[in-house]
């Protein structure tokens, strides 16, 4: 159900525990609700033992342009972790100073995570070049949602994660992440996850 109120409109949601709340129609909280996403992923606490179980990551899509995402998390798991990171473009041989590899089968290491800043229908492929090299964690970058491809990787016996970044997620297990992803640098006697 939907009604107009001064110009905007509204959905009636009906939450599970029998109440209902009315949100703006165009909401991304609205657009998800309507998604019917089935598949979950791994829960924060797997997230969490992922990434602290990690020692390699391998970027795909990584780009060698500051102003693209995967350079700013690149950036800050270069800086901010003790992940060997290993960068994998076709169209780039240097990002942030380290040798980049134009496919994951180039890789001299198998990465115990792929991190992927690749557009949602390029995941399967993706998928098939984990598989490939015997990886076994796929983790697709925050805003990129292909469900089927979640299903088929997991099939495949991949855990994926998928539509979180790796860098929010990092920060956040590790303390001094700000509202917007950005690290504080704040020193705090909270004991940090490692």
């Amino acid at each position: 159900m939907s009604t107009a109120t001064a110009d905007v409109d509204l959905e009636t949601v009906h939450l599970t525990n029998g109440l209902t709340c009315e949100i703006p129609a165009s909401s991304p909280l609205a657009k998800l609700l309507k998604s019917k996403r089935t598949w979950v992923g791994p829960s924060a606490q797997d997230r969490l033992k992922i990434l602290q179980k990690a020692k390699t990551v391998a970027i795909v899509g990584a780009s060698p342009n500051p102003a693209r995402s995967s350079y700013f998390v690149a950036t800050y798991l270069k800086q901010s972790s003790d992940y060997e990171l290993y960068f994998v473009n076709p169209n780039a041989d240097e990002i942030l100073g380290q040798k980049v590899y134009k496919s994951l089968a180039d890789l001299p290491v198998v990465p115990d995570i792929v991190d992927v800043f690749r557009k949602g229908s390029d995941i399967p492929s993706v998928i098939d070049d984990v598989v490939a090299i015997g990886a076994k964690t796929i983790w697709v970058q925050l805003g990129i949602w292909n469900e089927e491809a979640a299903y088929y990787g997991e099939s495949k016996g991949l855990t994926v994660v998928m539509d979180r970044c790796i860098k929010v997620e990092h920060a956040r297990f590790h303390g001094g992440l700000h509202l917007l992803g950005f690290d504080t640098g704040q020193i705090t006697s909270r004991k940090t996850l490692r």
